[in-house]
């Protein structure tokens, strides 16, 4: 759903409120209250992103947004009133994408969602646990974060966007040399291992790129 926003919060005038700013700028709000209805409600839309008070009737902020984190990159926003340190850092830790401490003004909250969805926009969400950053030649794989080369991340991401096919190196070398410069089967042979070597980092351990024997290489995820 394009730029749709989830605002999960009791307070319904506050609520109304917020929705009411985003409606102003060609956002389309949606309204819960309460904790127990939100995975499902996230699982079936897709929202952009989510506002997340803490204090809610069933599951809390906090239990949410871990829950979340389990099967999405959506950028959530914690909105609370509880402005201690400790509480800042864990909803961080858990997840979140920036906390927003009550009292606040709308325009704050609207801008602070447009920024966090700016950061978001240079990513590309590959799978619920792969996401790429082409502008800071990153991936993220299970909350693990590691930085490539720009060369890999060229290479990664073309394997990465149609998972599953099996490249040649001669498709790898002209997808990813449109200099005509001269490279042989040995320099793909060598990008491959090191980009290898990388991803079994973050994904603990799992080899998520597949070399088939006499056709090429994939990569394949879940």
């Amino acid at each position: 759903m394009l730029n749709s926003i989830l605002i999960v919060e009791d307070e319904i005038k506050l609520a109304n409120l917020l929705a009411d700013y985003f409606k102003l700028t060609e956002y389309t709000p949606h309204i819960i209250d309460n904790g127990d209805d939100v995975i499902a409600w996230v699982k079936s839309h897709k929202p952009s992103v989510i506002l997340l008070d803490i204090m809610l009737p069933g599951k809390n902020g906090i239990t949410l947004c871990q829950e979340i984190r389990q099967f999405s990159n959506v950028p959530i926003l914690i909105v609370s009133a509880k402005v201690d340190e400790l509480d800042r850092l864990l909803g961080l830790d858990l997840g979140a994408d920036d906390y927003i401490c009550k009292p606040f003004s709308p325009r704050e909250v609207v801008a602070r969602v447009k920024a966090v969805l700016r950061r978001a926009g240079s990513s590309t969400v590959l799978s619920n646990d792969f996401l790429l950053n082409e502008n800071h030649l990153t991936a993220t794989f299970k909350r693990n974060v590691i930085v490539f080369t720009s060369i890999e991340f060229q290479l990664l991401k073309l394997l990465a966007n149609k998972s599953g096919r099996i490249f040649t190196r001669e498709q790898l070398m002209q997808n990813m040399y449109s200099d005509d410069r001269i490279v042989n089967n040995r320099t793909i042979d060598s990008h491959i291992k090191k980009l290898r070597k990388k991803l079994i980092i973050i994904s603990e351990g799992e080899d998520l790129i597949q070399s088939v024997y006499g056709a090429g290489y994939r990569l394949v995820l879940a």
